[in-house]
């Protein structure tokens, strides 16, 4: 979740930056609508990436 939450954290960032540099129009719904995009994918991409390596690590550990 730590993970998730972190890489959540950056693609916040990373969309504000698109944000100022004139990338999305600024209406407060475009707005809104590129963070939770941008904040939402970086954080379930993550996510699920770190899950499934503490998955995979706990079979191991689980095999031996």
């Amino acid at each position: 979740m730590k993970i998730g939450l972190g890489f959540g954290l950056i693609g916040l960032l990373l969309t504000g930056v698109g944000v100022v540099r004139g990338e999305v129009p600024l209406a407060p719904l475009n707005i809104a609508i590129a963070l939770i995009i941008g904040g939402g994918v970086w954080f379930v991409v993550a996510w699920a990436v770190a899950s499934a390596a503490v998955d995979v690590e706990r079979d191991m550990e689980a095999e031996e």
